[in-house]
């Protein structure tokens, strides 16, 4: 019951995740600060679906929800529907001058199916920017950890200031292993790899 009040909240007010890779733009280039590596100690990953893609896994019966302490919002453009979840960073590096680095966060979203029961859980996600990939825990198990999502920075801007850098226009596709774990729980063939999922922001304080 509490997962179809959320539901009808999502549906009515406005999912998914998220993840980094590939060359930075000559514009986002000249913009990155010329140092070394820092460690973080702080900051907030946030993951906007692309256009189609809620209205799609609702329309299916899947409904994506934060796992705490991530959160969720929805809005709506036009006739587009878009589901925002946002993960704190907990920790990890960066080198600023390359955009090299390992960012965790906590928190994850759990897709569930509340007419069949059927559900999968992701979450304490690791962005290893360098390879362009994101890993998630699947079920709450640490020792089960699958590759996510391949990420892009070959449209991303970044921008630093202070102590914080912020790394916009990160584009988000899905992995075959996880297309092919989500199709597997919920019997579609709704996830395909390559599936562009969204875009993220994440905010780095060190």
């Amino acid at each position: 019951m509490r997962a179809f009040k959320r539901v009808a909240a999502v549906s009515m007010a406005a999912g998914l995740f998220f993840g980094v890779g590939g060359a930075v733009t000559a514009a986002a280039a000249t913009t990155t600060p010329q140092w070394s590596q820092v460690w973080l100690t702080g900051g907030d990953t946030s993951v906007t679906t692309a256009p189609g893609i809620a209205a799609a896994l609702l329309s299916h019966g899947i409904v994506p929800l934060a796992v705490l302490p991530g959160t969720e919002g929805a809005s709506i453009s036009g006739s587009n529907v878009a589901v925002r979840f946002t993960f704190p960073v907990t920790g990890g590096w960066v080198n600023l001058a390359t955009l090299h680095g390992t960012i965790y966060h906590s928190g994850g979203i759990l897709f569930t199916d509340p007419s069949t029961g059927k559900q999968i859980e992701v979450g304490n996600f690791v962005i290893s920017v360098h390879r362009g990939g994101l890993t998630a825990e699947v079920n709450g198990n640490p020792s089960v950890r699958v590759p996510l999502l391949n990420l892009s920075l070959a449209h991303a801007k970044v921008h630093a200031g202070g102590k914080t850098v912020w790394i916009s226009g990160i584009v988000l596709t899905l992995t075959s292993a996880a297309a092919s774990a989500l199709d597997s729980t919920f019997g579609t063939t709704l996830f395909t790899p390559g599936l562009e999922l969204g875009t993220a922001s994440t905010t780095l304080h060190y």
